[in-house]
């Protein structure tokens, strides 16, 4: 199993518009396999590693070497634990569409739509904030000294 380390923030950013257009394809197709895929990725990148994801290595190989380097990190619980919260998202909606409750695939879908447009437009990572608000209530969730 490959180990996470810390990240350029930029990554998950870029990550994160590609994950939009995926979600939206899925809200105007209403492809459970897109949003199975979709899923798959992000239970990947949640319970394996952040390495796993496609969209990162297209951010590392094509996109970093052409933008001026930071030293800007962010570690990589609070990304996974956000994978996570995608993963649920994506695996209701696949759910929901997959057996005819398209409005359940429509609301999981456009919830995990919004907190990917909010970390790809601002930055804001509603998963990553919620692992903070729990680590600091969670003695398990601390940091290893």
């Amino acid at each position: 199993m490959p180990k996470d380390v810390p990240v350029d923030p930029r990554g998950p950013r870029f990550s994160a518009w590609i994950t939009s257009a995926v979600l939206a394809a899925v809200l105007l197709t209403g492809s459970w396999r897109l949003l199975a895929a979709q899923a798959v990725l992000f239970g990947l990148c949640a319970f394996i590693s952040l390495k796993l994801n496609p969209w990162g290595h297209l951010y590392r190989y094509a996109v970093q070497p052409r933008v001026k380097p930071t030293a800007e990190r962010e570690e990589p619980a609070p990304l996974r634990f956000a994978q996570g919260v995608g993963f649920v998202f994506a695996l209701v909606g696949t759910i929901g569409y997959a057996t005819g409750l398209t409005a359940l695939g429509v609301v999981a879908t456009s919830a995990a739509l919004v907190a990917a447009l909010l970390n790809a437009a601002v930055g804001l990572c509603l998963g990553c904030e919620v692992f903070l608000l729990l680590r600091r209530r969670v003695p398990s969730l601390a940091r290893p000294q």
